[in-house]
């Protein structure tokens, strides 16, 4: 009978009653008695490293029935110590989203409707195009300087690639020329 008079309490009463720091029974209402973590149920943590950056936060990744209920920082990490950043704190967004594209949508020129392509068909359609404007764009010469660049394309990462990634996009558009490649990994 007392705990269920002290937890219909309004909290600021609690707290004055008792619990200055609201760390205990303030903090307390008969909901957050029955709430477990996200993380209790899951049938094992894998470790793993946050790959939005070059830093190399640590998470930990919650696995119940092979999908992931939760990714969290880890307090283990000597580089992170548990914390992570807007990035690494949506990792499980970006993974588990229902709005996640998973298939090749392709709109043809001057189309209005997306349909759906198999992989292979659209990387074969987007090395013919990158093939064919390198060579209409290529630049080797400007009078005596030597250039061997095209103009014809340039790469953008996005935030949400990781750092090896923007690695190798950086090496590949790189080795065909394109001189115009950012990425947003630092942000």
């Amino acid at each position: 009978m007392h705990r269920r008079l002290e937890t219909s309490l309004p909290p600021l009463v609690r707290q004055l009653a008792g619990d200055p720091l609201a760390l205990g029974r303030a903090a307390r209402s008969r909901r957050s008695e029955r709430l477990a973590p996200r993380t209790s149920s899951a049938d094992r943590v894998v470790p793993s490293i946050c790959p939005y950056c070059a830093v190399g936060c640590g998470q930990r990744v919650y696995v119940q029935d092979e999908r992931i209920t939760q990714i969290e920082g880890d307090p283990d990490s000597p580089i992170s110590r548990g914390r992570l950043c807007p990035k690494g704190s949506a990792t499980k967004s970006y993974v588990t989203s229902p709005l996640r594209e998973t298939k090749v949508k392709y709109r043809r020129p001057h189309g209005t409707e997306w349909e759906e392509l198999p992989l292979d068909t659209a990387m074969d359609m987007i090395a013919d195009r990158v093939i064919a404007t390198r060579a209409a764009t290529w630049e080797e010469r400007d009078g005596d300087m030597t250039l061997k660049r095209t103009l014809g394309f340039a790469s953008l990462g996005g935030a949400t690639l990781d750092n090896e990634e923007n690695y190798l996009m950086k090496k590949f558009f790189s080795a065909l020329g394109a001189i115009q490649i950012e990425n947003q990994a630092r942000i």
